[in-house]
């Protein structure tokens, strides 16, 4: 019976097990365990397939144009889609000379050599709007010498300095310097208000141009503002759905669920007309004599406003989460607290209370990672003071088209929201997430 029991084990002996198609076992098992992974592979390819293409791959490519910008190196031929070097004689004269070098004939001669190739390519504004970006004010200085650099005759120098005295300034050759390389990092210091200075040396910028730091403190700021303010409205309400019997509840959730049947935009506006100062809160203080008619609150294009519409918009998100875990607590804890001489505030903090903090750091973080990446509630009710760094990386998309500056910006908010995963793993983890 042992010698049966090992020739089963190893398949070796003739009266090995078998399938009904003369296969050894084992091997059988092998194959259809094969089988079932590759079946299940299949299955989930299309949602892989689905994730990389929508969410994995455009966050590669934001982080890569966030550190490359052709602008000053290549032109693209519309026609022809060919990329062109250009700008390669300076490149080469800033790769001979050691950096903060003052630049003499032979810089001004290679710039001549650029400016005729870029007007010959009509590539000179896309050159200067690479350059404007890291200072403000270029764009126009390189169309217009591009446009006479084919009058322009030895000694270069003095010819350019009678085009613009700009060229003289170290500045714009420090910055065309940092440029010279498609591959840069000047776009997270301009992310976080620093800069390089004529010598390459990181410093931060003017006072009246720091703006980036103080947009990211404000939105961390906003964000965690208006997630408390949603937890202290949620708790109670998900508390009453919890206990309530089921038809008052399914009906109270109705309420709750509400807004998500309404557009964004729809929900936003009203707040708009609510809140302005010929709006209808102010108007029902008028009436009821609250607040004087010159004395209307300002809750329009101001921080209020910012927080008073995200908090409501926001508000199911921190309910549906906290509902989901108080519908398990069992209400019998309570009680035994109580039956055994516990307060009400005290079978609450220590009984009731800690069960629900999966809940809690669920809603904190959806609610909180919703707030940080708002556009259009802080861009239409916020105005100036009330608007989150979304709306810059939106600025930057649109407007300016400073895309690598956008892409940065994005860059340090997703590693601000992944910096937070990681500590709600470490205090709450991940496995308690509860979101329903």
């Amino acid at each position: 019976m042992a010698d049966l029991t090992a020739d089963i084990a190893t398949g070796s002996a003739p009266g090995r097990l078998t399938t009904a198609d003369g296969k050894p076992l084992k091997a059988a098992l092998a194959a259809a365990e094969s089988h079932a992974r590759r079946r299940a592979f299949f299955l989930v390819l299309p949602l892989l397939l689905f994730v990389l293409i929508t969410f994995i791959f455009p966050i590669v490519q934001m982080l890569h144009q966030s550190i490359y910008n052709p602008g000053f190196t290549l032109h693209r031929d519309v026609g022809t889609g060919v990329k062109t070097p250009i700008m390669i004689n300076v490149r080469n004269w800033f790769d001979e000379n050691e950096r903060g070098s003052d630049p003499d004939e032979s810089a001004y001669a290679a710039l001549h050599k650029d400016f005729l190739l870029l007007d010959e390519l009509r590539a000179a504004g896309s050159v200067g709007t690479r350059i404007n970006y890291d200072m403000s004010g270029t764009r126009s200085l390189f169309t217009k010498t591009a446009r006479r650099a084919d009058k322009l005759t030895p000694p270069f120098q003095e010819g350019f300095l009678a085009i613009d005295k700009d060229w003289s300034d170290p500045e714009v050759w420090a910055v065309m310097r940092g440029a010279s390389s498609a591959y840069t990092a000047n776009f997270y210091l301009a992310a976080v208000d620093l800069t390089r200075d004529v010598k390459g040396d990181v410093v931060s910028v003017d006072d009246n141009r720091a703006l980036y730091v103080k947009l990211f403190g404000r939105t961390l700021f906003l964000s965690l503002l208006i997630t408390f303010l949603t937890f202290i409205l949620a708790f109670p309400v998900a508390h009453l759905l919890a206990t309530l019997p089921l038809r008052y509840s399914n009906l109270l959730m109705i309420f709750v669920l509400l807004p998500f049947w309404t557009s964004l935009l729809v929900r936003t506006t009203s707040w708009m007309v609510l809140l302005q100062s010929q709006g209808v809160i102010n108007d029902a203080l008028v009436a009821g004599s609250l607040i004087e008619d010159e004395s209307r609150i300002q809750m329009m294009y101001n921080q209020t406003g910012t927080v008073i519409a995200m908090t409501h918009i926001l508000l199911p998100f921190m309910i549906l989460p906290l509902y989901s875990v108080m519908r398990t607590i069992k209400p019998v804890y309570v009680r035994a607290a109580r039956s055994l001489g516990a307060t009400s505030w005290t079978a609450f903090r220590r009984i009731y209370f800690p069960q629900t903090v999966p809940g809690i750091g669920a809603g904190a973080l959806l609610v909180f990672i919703l707030a940080v990446g708002y556009y259009i509630t802080p861009a239409l009710v916020g105005g100036a003071d009330g608007q989150l760094i979304s709306n810059l990386i939106a600025f930057h998309m649109t407007n300016s088209l400073n895309w690598s500056l956008a892409a940065a910006l994005a860059s340090l908010l997703l590693v601000g929201i992944l910096i937070l995963y990681w500590l709600y793993d470490r205090l709450i983890g991940i496995d308690n997430l509860k979101l329903g």
